[in-house]
């Protein structure tokens, strides 16, 4: 068994003020992926300025913060939040759900490319294999907060989480999506966009990957307790909400060859 390295939540401690790790993750991610972006931007589209990407990049991390923490509310825990509005702002203490910031980020996406003249899968083609990099940064800050873990088990690289009550050896499921919403999934963007692809592909391949990866760790990641699981004692809200997107990769994948539209990457 592996000893949890138990690290302090809060990074910095001004006063009153407090960093915590989990919001530098945010920042770590939307800052390697703006970096990225500006690396691609000549490929993508020659005439943008560095501007015009630091409004993408700034509309992008808004429908992550704010989809993300209404997709929580309203997919995992309506009634507490009913019940305390003011959970709402407490981001740094976790609670951002993947689908709804996924959401987020479509919608603001759409919305730019209606200012800028692009289209909806245009944009989100340059997008996909950028996010993987916050996608990882955000399990790692998952891991520090010492929350999601995964079911108990006698694997050998087993942890024993502070904040479990049962205090059992369990899954580090935190990190095996990190392994594969991050690492793993942005080598297969990554070198799968380096070619020049159908409009819509890079996008399906993003959805396809991300729907099997996650559906696959929610298998050893233990519910969320106000939900349990859905059906058959193991059906996770994460999988029925990953249904679709694989279902859709596979059908923007399909569509995409079918049209040969090539889209610059």
């Amino acid at each position: 068994m592996l000893t949890y390295p138990n690290i302090d939540p809060v990074a910095i401690a001004l006063g009153p003020l407090k960093i915590h790790w989990y919001g530098l993750m945010y920042l770590v991610g939307i800052g390697g992926a703006w970096w990225l972006a500006s690396r691609r931007l000549q490929r993508f589209d020659p005439s943008w300025s560095k501007d015009t990407l630091s409004d993408l990049v700034f509309w992008v991390a808004m429908g992550i913060i704010l989809g993300g923490r209404l997709g929580y509310v309203l997919f995992y825990d309506l009634a507490a939040y009913i019940d305390n509005p003011a959970l709402v702002l407490r981001i740094w203490e976790g609670g951002m759900s993947f689908h709804g910031g996924f959401i987020g980020v479509m919608l603001a996406v759409w919305l730019f490319g209606r200012k800028h003249n692009k289209s909806f899968f245009q944009l989100m083609d340059f997008i996909a294999p950028l996010v993987p990099i916050g996608l990882g940064a955000g399990r790692i800050g998952n891991f520090i907060n010492a929350e999601l873990w995964g079911k108990a088990t006698n694997v050998s690289w087993a942890m024993v989480f502070p904040t479990d009550p049962e205090q059992l050896a369990r899954h580090p499921s935190q990190l095996y999506q990190f392994a594969l919403e991050g690492v793993a999934l942005f080598v297969i963007l990554w070198l799968y966009s380096r070619k020049p692809r159908p409009t819509m592909a890079v996008s399906g391949m993003f959805a396809l990957c991300y729907g099997i990866f996650r559906f696959i760790v929610e298998f050893v990641r233990v519910p969320d307790a106000q939900l349990g699981y859905l059906a058959f004692d193991w059906l996770t809200m994460g999988q029925v909400l990953c249904i679709p997107m694989i279902i859709g990769g596979i059908g923007l994948i399909m569509y995409a060859y079918k049209r040969q539209e090539v889209t610059v990457q």
